[in-house]
């Protein structure tokens, strides 16, 4: 059965947004794993626009799950993550003009910043994911350059609306999963996913976790959080 990691980071937005102290994604990892979430995920930009050095610490010492750490290929996030020692470090694509990651890490433009990441990783025990498209090449990359297991970006699948580009969308992502398990990665899913599309998953048991934050978030302010992860779980277990 998959997995469900939630990903706290728009608690981090609202907070920031007014400036306040409140509401602590730390608290809302609590929330979340009361309600069933399988790990907990922060992006820790360079910008520092939502998830703080400080949540990033605090989350280490409170997540009992699993705590899953993206980030940007850089020095000082490697420093970050070899510091704090997170269950799983994804490296994903980073600009600082974007509201949300807009798409998959190009592990084959950047062989060597990647590679070098993943050795240094690995030099302190951290299993490391890559963020990509799914795109073949891409996951034969991911196999080349010793990473451990891929995200496969969905945001293409979730934000289309015509019927048959999203069938085409879908086939890409279950395409891509088989491939990846065929090289013997591991395979999550995220970007975009809510409560509607996650249905579309079913059968897809290549995929071992999915990675889900705005959707859970945003059913959160209306329902509560340890109630918005727990209809997600109900869903993933459904698959």
């Amino acid at each position: 059965m998959a997995g469900l990691a939630v990903n706290v980071d728009h608690i981090a937005t609202l907070r920031q947004a007014r400036g306040a102290d409140y509401p602590d994604p730390v608290a809302a990892a609590v929330l979340a794993e009361l309600g069933g979430a399988d790990g907990i995920v922060v992006h820790l930009r360079g910008d520092r626009r939502h998830v703080q050095d400080r949540d990033l610490y605090l989350l280490k010492q409170t997540v009992l799950s699993k705590l899953i750490l993206e980030m940007a290929a850089t020095p000082e996030t490697l420093q970050i993550a070899a510091d704090v020692q997170p269950d799983l470090v994804t490296l994903v694509p980073e600009r600082r003009e974007e509201i949300t990651t807009e798409g998959g890490l190009d592990a084959i433009a950047l062989t060597d910043t990647v590679s070098n990441a993943i050795e240094a990783l690995h030099g302190r025990d951290i299993p490391v994911s890559l963020f990509i498209d799914p795109d073949r090449r891409q996951i034969e990359k991911a196999r080349e350059l010793n990473a451990d297991m891929i995200e496969i970006h969905t945001g293409r699948f979730c934000d289309v609306k015509k019927p048959n580009e999203k069938s085409a969308a879908f086939a890409d992502i279950e395409t891509a999963a088989k491939r990846a398990k065929a090289l013997d990665l591991g395979v999550n899913a995220g970007h975009g996913i809510c409560y509607n599309t996650i249905k579309s998953f079913h059968g897809l048991s290549e995929i071992d976790e999915y990675s889900i934050g705005h959707s859970i978030v945003a059913r959160a302010a209306l329902v509560g959080m340890e109630k918005a992860v727990r209809e997600m779980r109900a869903l993933i277990v459904g698959i």
